[in-house]
């Protein structure tokens, strides 16, 4: 959650955080021990910004403006999402939770077949509930190719499509295939490499990372000089590892079968 308006790119917003609540002692009859909460902030800068722009040409499309224009609204939405998605795979490097020996690193990847894919993801769930993270709200970010070998594995409740599903909470989360040791595998392009043919694969709570983003402007315009038609817009955002302990990177490479 966090307080303050986003307009521009250079805003900032707070995040609010709730401190540990302490668990005491009950004896019978005496007074119970009061404890007073204090919030923590956090500052969000939004310091991404982004911005699309295209034109129809009114003598080509004068019956299919409209249609164009939405289809190409729709197309340009896609793309601020898949750029969005691109940079939050790069807060890999901020993960709070490292093994280089069980998931490995940069350097000195773990290969993963369909004979260990089982045992590696156990590891980041073992790992993030060794620091308490909540089991709720657990998400993993795989790529394709990971996502054969846990189909290979034959992963009960991994599905071979990755078709959007509705959980229980009305979400739709677009990648969604399955569940597997708690998490809620997200199927994505996006996942980046830590090094050559390196996937930093990102295990997190959904309280690791916080996020703000606002269509900032968007502007139909008649350009002078053209018959066409043009859309720009303008989209700012920003994102921050709030809760470093909450989110694990396993550093994989494909082997074979």
């Amino acid at each position: 959650m966090y307080e303050g308006e986003i307009r521009n790119m250079g805003d900032t917003v707070k995040i609010n955080e709730i401190g540990t609540v302490t668990i005491n002692d009950y004896t019978k009859y005496n007074a119970i021990t009061w404890q007073q909460l204090s919030s923590a902030q956090k500052v969000l800068t939004i310091d991404q910004a982004k911005t699309f722009s295209f034109t129809i040409d009114d003598i080509d499309t004068a019956q299919q403006n409209p249609k164009v224009m939405n289809g190409a609204m729709e197309e340009a939405a896609y793309a601020i999402g898949d750029t969005i998605d691109q940079y939050l795979a790069g807060l890999y490097s901020q993960a709070g939770i490292t093994n280089t020996t069980y998931m490995g690193s940069s350097a000195s990847p773990i290969s993963v077949s369909s004979g260990n894919v089982i045992l590696t993801l156990s590891y980041a769930a073992r790992y993030m509930t060794e620091k308490n993270v909540p089991e709720a709200n657990r998400f993993m970010v795989i790529p394709p190719w990971l996502h054969q070998k846990l189909i290979l594995a034959e992963v009960g409740g991994i599905s071979a499509t990755a078709v959007p599903k509705v959980f229980d909470d009305g979400a739709l989360t677009r990648g969604y295939v399955g569940d597997a040791f708690g998490f809620r595998l997200v199927l994505s392009n996006n996942v980046q490499s830590s090094a050559t043919a390196v996937s930093a694969v990102m295990a997190l709570n959904k309280s690791a990372i916080s996020y703000a983003g606002q269509v900032s402007k968007i502007q139909a315009v008649n350009r002078e000089d053209y018959f066409d038609q043009g859309v720009k817009g303008l989209y700012v955002y920003g994102a921050k590892v709030v809760r470093p302990n909450a989110l694990c990177t396993l550093h994989l490479t494909e082997a074979a079968g």
